[in-house]
């Protein structure tokens, strides 16, 4: 199974999330929220193979943290996966629109200098500000847009840009995303569960929760789920060569 964002640093015990993934072999996408957040983080996933630690500047924190970007230019060389970073429209944090801006912007500029990064980005009511800023950072890398909901213009434009998109079960709860899903290129699909934040029944995801996910995809796509799997572990291994082999970054042509 793959999750491809998830706050493993926040769950209460994280260090048995992370053994319960190492025994069940999920392939884990671990984002963080600040840029000091990232060595703690980093730590947990010491000796795994299918655990990789992405360098983040949440939106929802840019104002707080922003004082961190140093810390980030600095932290990038030893990562080659950045999120959870982007731009977050809710009514709580557009008062701190221009420094969300700021501080994503510095981030793709970041990536953009080293080399372009794989990078996990929220787009929470913000969609078309997030595309926009991706089109002057095409260096940047590859833009992952997590838990995407915005319009199907604003879908059918971030497919045009070369997005990626991760996929997970409270995402596929709601009928609107599920047609939408059936829209994106099956072959830059990756499931993902944004635990502990993201809950079912009341209960916060882990990401072996993504099997959840696996199933409703089988119904969309109208596969099995073993096709399913194959798909990911595909589109993973993809998204892998397409870091080792420089070519990370998103189609401005229009």
């Amino acid at each position: 199974m793959i999750d491809f964002h998830a706050h493993l640093d926040l769950y209460p015990d994280p260090h048995s999330v992370v053994r319960r993934c190492e025994e069940l072999g999920i392939y884990v996408l671990s984002v963080t929220t600040t840029a000091s957040a990232w060595e703690g983080t980093a730590a947990l996933a010491h000796g795994s193979s299918r655990i990789r630690t992405a360098l983040g500047m949440h939106p929802q924190l840019a104002h707080e943290r922003k004082h961190e970007l140093p810390l980030f230019q600095r932290l990038i060389e030893k990562t080659d996966y950045v999120g959870e970073v982007g731009l977050d429209g809710s009514r709580e944090s557009k008062p701190f629109w221009q420094d969300q801006m700021d501080v994503f912007t510095e981030v793709l500029d970041t990536c953009s200098r080293a080399g372009g990064r794989i990078l996990s980005i929220h787009s929470r009511r913000a969609a078309r500000d997030v595309l926009d800023v991706l089109r002057r950072f095409p260096a940047a890398g590859t833009p992952i847009l997590h838990w995407f909901s915005g319009s199907q213009k604003e879908l059918d434009d971030a497919i045009t840009l070369g997005c990626w998109f991760s996929v997970g079960p409270a995402m596929l709860a709601s009928a609107k995303s599920k047609a939408q899903i059936a829209t994106m290129p099956r072959a830059r699909v990756l499931t993902e569960c944004d635990g502990p934040f993201a809950r079912q029944k009341d209960q916060p995801l882990h990401p072996w929760d993504v099997a959840d996910a696996y199933e409703s995809l089988a119904a969309i796509w109208e596969v099995p789920p073993s096709e399913v799997d194959r798909l990911l572990h595909h589109n993973l291994k993809s998204l892998g060569c397409s870091l080792h082999q420089g070519r990370l970054s998103v189609n401005t042509d229009k």
